[in-house]
C-alpha cells in the first residue's frame, strides 16, 4: 500500500470518527485504553516553542550541608543526594553501562540546590534528578512507536484495523497534529537524553531558576496564557509572554517532548532524527541540537551553548541509559 493511500486511510478514519455520534462511548473506552498504556499521564498539549528567557533569581535558600549526607533536612538537596547514594545511583556507572537508572521520579526540585557549595556535586544531583524523568517519557514514546509501527505494517499489507486501533490512531493524530501515518511515524520518537539534559541545564541554571523551583518548568517554554503561568521578572517592556508552569517535573518533560515532536518549528529536527534512524545510527544529541535554532531567540549562540554543555559534561555517555526495573518511587 502506498504512503498516500495509507495516509488517506488514517485521514478517513479521523473524519469518520468525528462524524459519528456513536463514537462517543467507544472513544471513552479507547481513551481508557490509552491511559492504561501510559498510567503516569501526558502533557496538557503543545505549547509555543520556547525562546530564551532570562533566568530569574529569587532570594537564596538557606545553605545545606552536603558532605556526609547524614541528618539532612527533608526535601533538601542533601537528602536527595543521600537517597541516590542508598540506591547506588551513580552517573559514572550508568555512563559505562554498568548501572541502571532507578525509577526515582522527583516531583519538584530541591529549593536549596543552588546552595550546594561543590559545583560538581550540584550538577550531578541535578542530572540524577532529571534523567529518570527523561527516560520515563522516552519509554512511553517508544511504546507508542512500537504500536504505531505495527498498525502501519498492517495497513501496508492490506489488513483492516479494529475499532480500538482506529480510535487510538485518531487520538495520536490529534495529539501530534498529523493524520498521515508515515508522517506521524516521524513525530513519535524519543529525545536523546544528552540533548534534553543539556537544554534542561541551560534553561534552569542547573536547577536553580525561579521557574523550575516555583513552576516545575524545566525547559523554559513560553506561553501567552494569562492564567496559571509565571511572569518573567525581567520581561522586556511591551512583551506579554509567560513561562508555562506545570504540576510536576514529569509534566514539564512530557510537554517538552511533545513540543519537539509536533511543532512546525522543529520539522528539521524530526527529519534529521529520522535520517539517523534510517541509517541505523544512534541518535546524536549534539548533532540534533543544530536543528533547534528556533528554540531560542539566541539562535546559533543557543545551539553552541547546548553543544558545549553536552561536550564538557560528557552527556553523550548517558544516551544509552535505561531505567532499572522495579516499582517507581516518587
Amino acid at each position: 500500500m502506498t504512503a498516500d493511500r495509507t495516509g488517506a486511510l488514517v485521514s478517513g478514519i479521523t473524519r469518520f470518527e468525528g462524524a459519528s455520534l456513536a463514537l462517543v462511548g467507544a472513544l471513552v473506552a479507547a481513551l481508557v485504553t490509552v491511559s492504561l498504556i501510559h498510567p503516569r499521564g501526558h502533557p496538557r498539549g503543545p505549547v509555543l516553542p520556547a525562546a530564551r528567557v532570562p533566568i530569574d533569581i529569587a532570594k537564596p535558600s538557606p545553605p545545606v550541608a552536603i558532605p556526609g549526607a547524614d541528618a539532612q533536612p527533608l526535601h533538601s538537596a542533601g537528602s536527595l543526594l543521600a537517597s541516590f547514594r542508598r540506591l547506588g545511583y551513580d552517573l559514572e556507572k550508568v555512563g559505562t553501562g554498568d548501572g541502571r537508572v532507578p525509577p526515582y521520579f522527583l516531583s519538584r526540585m530541591p529549593v536549596d540546590l543552588g546552595q550546594v557549595p561543590d559545583v560538581k556535586v550540584r550538577k550531578a544531583v541535578f542530572l540524577q534528578a532529571i534523567l529518570p524523568l527523561i527516560l520515563q517519557v522516552n519509554e512511553e514514546i517508544l511504546a507508542e512507536r512500537r504500536r504505531l509501527d505495527g498498525l502501519r505494517a498492517r495497513l501496508r499489507s492490506g489488513l483492516s484495523l479494529g475499532q480500538v486501533d482506529q480510535l487510538w490512531l485518531a487520538v495520536m493524530a490529534e495529539r501530534y497534529g498529523e493524520n498521515r501515518i508515515d508522517e506521524l511515524s516521524l513525530r513519535v520518537d524519543i529525545i536523546p537524553p544528552s540533548l534534553a539534559l543539556a537544554q534542561a541545564a541551560e534553561e534552569t541554571g542547573w536547577g536553580t531558576s525561579r521557574f523550575v523551583r516555583q513552576g516545575n518548568a524545566i525547559f523554559g517554554q513560553r506561553t501567552y496564557s494569562k492564567e496559571g503561568d509565571m511572569v518573567p521578572l525581567r520581561r522586556d517592556e511591551g512583551r506579554n509572554h509567560r513561562v508555562k508552569a506545570f504540576n510536576s517535573l514529569l509534566d514539564s518533560v512530557h510537554s517538552y517532548a511533545l513540543t519537539l515532536n509536533s511543532h512546525w518549528a522543529y520539522g528539521g529536527f524530526r527529519r534529521a532524527r529520522a535520517a539517523m534512524r534510517k541509517e541505523g545510527a544512534p541518535l546524536d544529541g549534539s548533532d540534533l541540537a543544530g536543528h533547534l535554532m528556533r528554540y531560542s531567540e539566541r539562535g546559533e549562540a543557543y545551539v553552541k551553548t547546548i553543544r558545549v554543555i553536552i561536550s564538557v559534561n560528557k552527556l553523550g555517555r548517558l544516551d544509552g541509559a535505561r531505567l532499572a526495573p522495579g516499582r517507581p518511587s516518587i
